[in-house]
């Protein structure tokens, strides 16, 4: 993963239209990507630290959205 663009997330919008089952299985995507991002910083592979952060926003936003909708996936 070189840039934000190769780590391939939705907008918002299409996230807020989501049903339950397809943001559990989003919400378990990315956090295998987060997850071998932190590997890499560990191994000191990953020079784009910031994605690590955009992740860990990105995963809160996913849970955000199904709290709201009351679907308590994560």
């Amino acid at each position: 993963m070189k840039e934000l663009k190769d780590l391939k997330l939705k907008k918002i919008t299409d996230l807020a239209s989501m049903s339950k089952d397809e943001l559990k299985i989003e919400l378990k995507e990315v956090q295998k990507k987060n997850f071998a991002l932190k590997m890499k910083l560990e191994q000191k592979e990953l020079k784009q630290t910031h994605l690590i952060k955009f992740l860990r926003r990105y995963i809160a936003r996913i849970k955000t959205i199904s709290s709201k909708n009351d679907f308590n996936i994560g």
